[in-house]
């Protein structure tokens, strides 16, 4: 299965691009996070996601009711159980979110050159004179010349469904504008966004507080994913706020990055998160065009180092309407693939877009497809280097199962976890083969009950390239006194034999602890 592993600096023989591409259990080891909505949440739907590779559920709540996302929600647990196949729930914050509200919901046609006025009096009607808006603020923020995009779910920088407008004068608290293009929104609500400019707005609105404290504890969410992440500030306080709620204190947060401010305090913000979103859709508007890349590459290789998951979002806004992607789209998802991409965010794709389950299958096999290309051995020495010396324990262990793996060729690296960092640790060097994260349930007690831990760090694997997670029977330790700790690597390797990436004379590598020592070992299977 490896030894087709191509390096991008080596010529490429055309041949084997005319080749079709292998199917395989593990339809890429890039992980794909898919927004649920109105085109995607009944039980048939959701579970042709899962098939197709979806791992992760985006529910975003910059629009519907906690009613809403829970019906489809309930229908993700139905095709979770229907398919077998784990999924983890990301709860997406509205945050410092500007909005044009469209009460009627009819179509507003904007006229190159006319003028149009953005105000905070939300009692008047949308129209092509009068835009209303959530915040009262604006009229102090911007000033004249400031540039303002709108558009329906973030503006998709295709001129006909997002409008750009120029600051030309502040009367009170309105802002009226010169329109620099024609087009025509639709639907009820268009985001707002003000270009380089701070909106003193909280990164966690009170809106957000609420639906983390009724919807995500009562479904105990795997992330939150924090919009408009500014400062480590925004970070810290949501974890106090998640820390109080019980249950979701072992919550990761994932910080969007959608901004100039973001941008600027994204070292102190990567420290305090427990991964990155980079949200191109509004820092495209944010950057000149040209320093989009530059951004992305630099955030992911920031990621990549300090072993959190990086995650790009925008990626193929075409499949919306359309069943292909463009070549410049293909060629994008490939490209965040080989900058170290952890995980594709489809937001519209799938929230309301015409081919969820076509676009998830999509953008996984041009994954894969990248995936065989990816120079692991110049990433390997970059991330040995960059961890530098003396090493952690674990971090010594993690990097030298993945060195011994990739020189004796095994098909999958098998690592036992409680916590699931180990785990982490190892797929952090990215190996070339999958690694199956054995979550062994801890048992506790909070003095009333009982209780196993285990789920959560299972499911929190799902955003993680190449992870890939499997809850053992709680009855089996993780930690041994004898090196084989037959049981639980026995189910490891059946899990491993039925889903087709574990053969008959194949070379597995096994991570564990045995008592207080940690073990890397190397077996070759018989028949």
């Amino acid at each position: 299965m490896h030894s087709s592993h191509l390096l991008l600096e080596e010529p490429i023989r055309m041949a084997s691009i005319l080749e079709p591409s292998k199917p395989s259990f593990f339809p890429a080891m890039t992980k794909i996070v898919g927004t649920l909505g109105p085109r995607s949440r009944s039980v048939d739907v959701v579970s042709g996601c899962l098939k197709a590779g979806m791992s992760v559920a985006r529910f975003d709540f910059s629009w519907g009711d906690s009613e809403y996302h829970q019906e489809t929600l309930e229908n993700l647990k139905a095709a979770v159980k229907s398919t077998k196949k784990l999924c983890a729930v990301m709860l997406d914050t509205v945050g410092a979110e500007l909005r044009v509200l469209n009460r009627s919901e009819k179509s507003i046609s904007l006229k190159a050159e006319g003028t149009v006025v953005l105000t905070p009096d939300i009692e008047q009607d949308a129209s092509s004179e009068v835009l209303p808006i959530n915040f009262a603020g604006l009229s102090k923020a911007v000033k004249k010349g400031d540039t303002i995009f709108v558009g329906q779910y973030l503006f998709t920088g295709s001129e006909t469904t997002s409008v750009w407008l120029e600051v030309d004068e502040v009367k009170g608290e309105d802002v009226i504008c010169v329109i620099k293009n024609s087009a025509t929104l639709a639907g009820s609500l268009f985001t707002l966004h003000a270009s380089q400019i701070h909106i003193d707005m909280p990164t966690l609105s009170d809106k957000d507080k609420e639906v983390i404290s009724t919807w995500g504890v009562a479904n105990k969410i795997d992330f939150l994913s924090l919009s408009y992440t500014r400062h480590a500030e925004d970070v810290r306080q949501a974890r106090e706020l998640l820390s109080k709620l019980g249950d979701l204190h072992q919550t990761q947060i994932f910080a969007k990055i959608e901004n100039i401010e973001g941008l600027t305090h994204f070292d102190e913000i990567l420290q305090e998160a427990d991964g990155i979103i980079l949200s191109r859709g509004n820092l495209g508007i944010d950057l000149p065009p040209e320093k989009v890349f530059l951004f992305q590459k630099a955030a992911l290789y920031k990621c990549n180092m300090a072993g959190k998951p990086a995650v790009v979002t925008r990626v193929v806004d075409s499949m919306t309407d359309n069943l292909r992607p463009t070549r410049a789209e293909a060629t994008d998802v490939a490209n965040a693939v080989l900058d170290g991409s952890d995980a594709i965010l489809l937001g519209a794709e799938t929230l309301r877009g015409l081919y969820p389950i076509e676009t998830i299958s999509t953008v996984g096999r041009i994954c894969a497809e990248a995936e065989k290309v990816f120079n692991q051995d110049l990433y390997f020495k970059r991330t040995v280097k960059y961890v530098g010396e003396p090493m952690t324990h674990l971090e010594s262990i993690a990097s030298s199962a993945v060195r011994a793996a990739i020189k004796v060729k095994a098909s999958v690296i098998i690592c036992f976890t409680s916590s699931g960092r180990a785990a982490r640790l190892i797929a952090k060097y990215r190996p070339t083969m999958p690694v199956l994260s054995v979550v062994i349930p801890r048992l506790k007690t909070n003095q009333l009950k009982w209780s196993f831990s285990g789920a959560f760090e299972a499911r929190q694997s799902l955003i993680v390239r190449g992870l890939f997670p499997m809850l053992a029977d709680p009855r089996h330790p993780a930690e041994s006194t004898n090196a084989t700790n037959e049981s639980v690597l026995k189910v490891a390797l059946d899990h491993g034999k039925v889903s087709g990436v574990i053969k008959s004379h194949d070379r597995v590598v096994v991570c564990q602890k045995v008592g207080d020592a940690s073990v890397v070992k190397i077996i070759e299977l018989e028949d």
